[in-house]
């Protein structure tokens, strides 16, 4: 979902909720506006804002989990890439083939994510560009050396399994990169928080000062919700995972 137009519809909705009232409060009779209906109607929405309060926690929770799970596994990703690196130049010049295709697989990898000085946009499909089959083929590599003595096996074994443990990440991170925040609870959401600024516009004098403070209020709730699910695309957007670790990891390669 795109999260500027939803933190639209959301500055709309609450907004809007308060226009709503403050007609509303045009054409209600006297009786319905006394001390005493106003603060049943205080109860009632106290009550819905602590719900609010609760989903939109929740929302948060869950896009802050699942952007600092991918961030965490990208960190994790660019140390086991130079892990293995690391192992196929202790293991014998005869590695020097596999370990350009896993600086040529890094590369791939970066600039498909995080494209630079291009429109392109971010390509998270690990059957474009080969990318699944250069990994596969990497790992194939691997297989076919012929260790000579105790050590190059060992270093055979330890480079196979961080062959493996990089393609389990590099599927983790790609499953993170899915939206966490289901559709339903934005929609209550939205429709509490309707509820509760429409009630602002019926219990409020329709004063210049008391419009611009509820516009500052919707506003506020709709970049709020625009950041929120910025976080829940972690490789596109204004707050997205950092390359750095992975550039840092391609730019040691082959060392």
């Amino acid at each position: 979902m795109n999260s500027f137009i939803v933190g639209m519809i959301a500055f709309l909705c609450t907004f809007g909720g308060v226009l709503l009232g403050m007609l509303l409060r045009s054409v209600l009779r006297e009786h319905h506006l006394t001390d005493r209906s106003e603060g049943s109607v205080k109860v009632a929405i106290g009550l819905i804002a602590m719900m609010t309060a609760l989903v939109l926690g929740l929302i948060t929770a869950s896009a802050k989990s699942s952007f600092d799970s991918v961030n965490t596994a990208v960190k994790q990703s660019a140390t086991q890439v130079l892990a293995l690196d690391r192992a196929l130049a202790r293991y014998g010049p005869e590695t020097a083939e596999i370990r350009t295709a896993l600086k040529q697989m890094l590369g791939t990898r970066i600039d498909m994510i995080w494209p630079q000085g291009s429109i392109r946009p971010v390509n998270l499909d690990p059957m474009s560009s080969g990318a699944l089959w250069a990994g596969e083929k990497l790992a194939e590599g691997i297989r076919n050396l012929k260790p000579h003595n105790e050590s190059q096996q060992a270093l055979k074994s330890r480079a196979l399994d961080l062959t493996e443990t990089v393609m389990q990440t590099r599927w983790f991170v790609l499953a993170g990169s899915e939206n966490s925040v289901p559709l339903p609870f934005l929609v209550v959401l939205l429709f509490w928080l309707t509820v509760i600024f429409m009630s602002f516009g019926v219990f409020s004098e329709p004063n210049t000062i008391v419009i611009a403070a509820l516009f500052v209020c919707a506003l506020s709730i709709g970049a709020a919700l625009f950041l929120v699910l910025e976080l829940d695309k972690p490789f596109d957007g204004v707050l997205r995972v950092s390359a750095d670790p992975m550039r840092y990891a391609y730019k040691h390669l082959n060392q």
